[in-house]
């Protein structure tokens, strides 16, 4: 007996046989679609506003990694995570990034934070040293101020900077800032003496800066500068003592401290080459650091025939060409101190 031939199964239409395909199809386009919205919404979130409601300080410490940074900024609440700080990093400052001080404005995105300390743009800070300041008083300042580094290996000799603003940013070294505080003023003084005025009894720039520090410590008035100067000229043309107090002081205190009380008879007599009162000629070195103005008014000093002055109560000074002038000036400054006292 002859079997018969099992039945063809049917052969399904054309879309039924396609159908797992399509659901496949249709799963991998949804798996792009939300690939490219986490893509999108992950660059979204890169230069999406921060967390942070308002500006921030922070500090950067050196070595610090991309991944160290992110967390740091994640604590500090400037970015949301970690991770977002780092993608940003990679992304914008190929990984390099910057230590130091930087001022975060509010709600900074993480590429702003990025793009910043991989740029460097730290937050600048200003150094100023007063004008007549002495070198151990500038060296106290740099040792207080809490965002530089490093050590004053020595005091820098009285005269060797140049009082002024300086900028420098959190890390920079305090031996730094009295390098640059030198170079300036090496430059000042090889200005001023090339350029001063022909005939003026001085051997050295040296000198110069010699002068110039007394002629700053006596006034703080610009306009009196060169004409006190001139007063000292006057008497060392004369073989006169400068008999300046502001050297009687820095022979007391050595510019380490300051002298917190009124100058004694017996302090004018005190045996020190600084002691314009009991040496002749110029102090061995400067008594303070002179400014740029004190500097220019040591060689180009008014033309006077004055020899005297005292405190005239303004805060400047009167002025005489002979002792009996100066005599009255003295009287006249005792008065108006008598009257304070005594009103």
């Amino acid at each position: 007996m002859i079997e018969p031939l099992p039945e063809t199964p049917p052969v399904p239409p054309a879309h039924e046989s396609l159908f797992p395909l399509r659901v496949l199809a249709r799963g991998l386009s949804a798996l792009i679609v939300i690939a490219v919205l986490m893509s999108m919404l992950g660059v979204a979130a890169l230069f999406a506003p921060g967390p942070l409601g308002e500006g921030k300080t922070v500090i950067i410490a050196r070595g610090a990694n991309a991944v160290e940074i992110g967390a740091q900024l994640s604590q500090d609440k400037a970015v949301y995570l970690p991770g977002l700080f780092h993608i940003a990093a990679r992304l914008t400052a190929n990984g390099t990034l910057k230590a130091g001080e930087y001022a975060l404005p509010a709600h900074a995105s993480a590429v702003e934070i990025a793009t910043m300390i991989h740029e460097g743009r730290s937050v600048v800070r200003l150094f100023t040293a007063a004008e007549g300041l002495t070198s151990g008083e500038i060296a106290q300042l740099l040792n207080d101020d809490p965002f530089l580094t490093g050590n004053i290996a020595a005091i820098p000799a009285e005269g060797s900077l140049l009082p002024e603003t300086y900028r420098y940013t959190y890390g920079d070294s305090r031996s730094e800032i009295i390098a640059r505080m030198q170079k300036a003023m090496q430059e000042k003084i090889n200005e001023i003496w090339a350029n001063r005025e022909s005939g003026l009894p001085l051997t050295s720039a040296r000198e110069a800066v010699v002068l110039a520090s007394i002629v700053e410590k006596e006034t703080g008035k610009p306009e009196e500068r060169p004409r006190i100067a001139g007063v000292f000229y006057n008497r060392l043309r004369l073989n006169m003592r400068l008999q300046s107090d502001p050297t009687v002081i820095y022979a007391l205190t050595k510019g380490v401290k300051s002298l917190d009380r009124a100058l004694t008879h017996d302090d004018l007599s005190t045996p020190s080459p600084f002691n314009t009162y009991a040496s002749d000629g110029l102090p061995p070195q400067p008594i303070c650091n002179p400014g740029r103005a004190a500097l220019e008014a040591a060689v180009h000093p008014e033309h006077n025939n004055f020899l005297y002055f005292v405190a005239d109560g303004s805060g400047g000074h009167a002025f005489a060409a002979d002792l009996a002038t100066q005599n009255q000036n003295i009287n006249r400054w005792h008065q108006i101190l008598e009257n304070a006292e005594h009103p």
